[in-house]
Formats: C-alpha cells, structure tokens, sequence
C-alpha cells in the first residue's frame, strides 16, 4: 500500500535533509513550540506531575488517570525521541489516549536525555520508575498488572527495560508494548530490506539513523550491548507477553517483526502487527487519522486479553 494520503500531505511539506549537524537545544525549542495548550488535551478524570524516587535518583514523571475507579491495571510509558528529543509534553497526547482506550493508569516517564546524560542513565530512570510503581502499587490502586509501553527509542527502554527486570527477578511486568520499535542499534543497511525499502521519503529516512541517535552512542552505548540493541539478548525466554506494532513504510520496520519472531520462538506470547500505509512516528504524529488511532485499541485488546503474571 501506498503512504497514507494524509500523511503524504505532511511529508510534502518537509524541507529535505541538508547534512547539517543536529542540534539537539533548537529541535528540542522546535518540539515545544508545537505542543498544545492544556485546555485542547483529551480530558480524563486526573492528571498528576509527581516525582519517582529511584535507586537512579528523583525522575519527574506524570500520572494519567482515566476514571474514578479504584482499581487499575498500571502501564508504564517511555516516550520516544532517538534517545535525545521528547518529553512528558511532547508525548502526552500519547499518555492521554493510551490512559483512555486501556482504561489503565499511566505512568509516563520524564527520563534523562542524551547527551547530556551518558548511557545508561535514561535506562535506569525507566528502571526505576518501574520498580518504583510496583512499591506504589497500593496507593495507586495497583490491580496486578503491569505493562511496560514505548513508542520508538521509548520501545528500545521497554524491551530493555523488561529483560534487566526478568534478569532481576522481578516478576511484576506481565506485558510489553512496543510501537515501531528501535531495537538494533546496528544501522548496517544491509542488514534488514525496510532499510533500503523505506531508506528515503517517509519521514525518517535509514541514512538519517546514524546521526539522529549518535548522541546516545556516544554517550558510551554500545549497540552490541543487549540493553542497547535488545534484539541481541541471546535469551528471550520468560519475558512479558508482547504487542509490537510496527509500520510499513517504516526503515525500522523489519527488525521490530524479527524480534516479535524471536520472542515468539523463545515461548513468549506474541502479537505482531503491521499498520499499512504508515511511517515511523505513527502514534505520536498521525493518531488523528481513526484507522492509525486504532493503535491504541488494539493495545487496549491486548492488555486485556493476555494473561495475567504472578506478582
């Protein structure tokens, strides 16, 4: 299928990649200038800045709660911004509506960023406000489950995420939501055809990989690294049932479905699906559009559907 008409539109009116240096302060000024006024967001019944106090240090995070109900299912959100763009507002539409169709409570993560915090420490914030929601859980009216969601770089921290909690013992994640995942951090083009299928016109483009996410290899990253590049964990057994969307004209696209291929081969139940006719960024970019907002109903089906983990 072709892109999306609509997002075609937007596409169009892009300027072109000019090999200009990345300078993460002005893109993330650009990324603020276009959140929208607190009174045009998706009301829900509360909405709470607090701060999550980890064994990595206080992280800002915020708390969307979508009824007056006094039990909930807990769902963890890392944005995504190639390690170094978004924040708690940028993403918040994202919260917002994931809040909403779950009918979860989420809590979504104001991680530190690249470059100015090296490796691991965006990670360990993740981590820890995991950890930190399970201790919570009776003040939050914790109902047993647990999932973990990120959209892009923020799937790289979930799946991450969910393999150090497995390593650690901690059984509290029943459930994995990755969006277009970034999984390899290996950017060979070669190594998967959406590199080349999907290399230029949708937005994200393969040769643009390297540099949008070299402030985090930089930072002392090493795409070898499983917590890196979660796709090279040699052992994917026993980790939290999964949803990965990805999109089809994405260069991310093939290594988000190989990985839900490998999980499911290590025995872990596994829903992967492909939205057509979308690029990379979908979620956050073009929820708008009913048939890309059904991305938040199909992860409400499946945080439904799954079952439940022991605590």
């Amino acid at each position: 299928m072709t892109i999306h008409r609509e997002i075609a539109k937007v596409l169009g009116t892009l300027p072109a990649p000019d090999g200009s240096p990345l300078d993460p302060h002005a893109m993330r000024a650009g990324e603020a200038a276009q959140i929208p006024a607190a009174e045009k967001r998706l009301p829900l019944h509360a909405v709470d800045d607090v701060t999550a106090q980890t064994r990595a240090g206080d992280v800002p995070v915020r708390i969307y709660t979508p009824t007056d109900a006094d039990t909930f299912g807990l769902l963890v959100y890392f944005h995504g911004g190639a390690f170094f763009l978004g924040s708690l507002e940028t993403h918040d539409h994202v919260a917002r509506s994931l809040a909403r169709e779950t009918g979860r409570k989420v809590i979504s993560v104001g991680y530190r960023l690249a470059p100015e915090a090296a490796f691991p420490a965006g990670l360990e914030d993740c981590y820890g406000v995991v950890r930190w929601t399970a201790a919570q859980g009776e003040s939050l009216g914790w109902d047993g489950t647990l999932a973990v969601a990120g959209d892009s770089s923020g799937a790289n921290f979930a799946a991450a995420v969910a393999a150090m909690a497995h390593d650690d013992g901690f059984t509290g994640i029943t459930h994995q939501i990755l969006f277009y995942p970034s999984v390899d951090l290996d950017f060979d083009e070669d190594r998967y055809p959406s590199m080349r299928e999907n290399a230029e016109g949708y937005g994200l483009e393969t040769a643009g990989l390297k540099p949008f996410n070299a402030f985090y290899l930089n930072s002392g990253a090493d795409p070898a690294d499983p917590l890196v590049s979660p796709i090279k964990r040699q052992d994917l057994t026993g980790l939290p049932a999964a949803l990965i969307i990805t999109a089809e004209h994405d260069p991310l696209r093939d290594e988000g479905e190989l990985y839900g291929r490998r999980l499911e081969e290590a025995g872990v139940p596994v829903t992967v699906s492909r939205y057509a006719g979308a690029n990379h960024g979908f979620i956050q970019n073009f929820s708008w559009i009913p048939e890309y907002y059904r991305a938040f109903e199909e992860t409400a089906e499946f945080l439904n559907g799954a079952p439940k983990a022991a605590k």
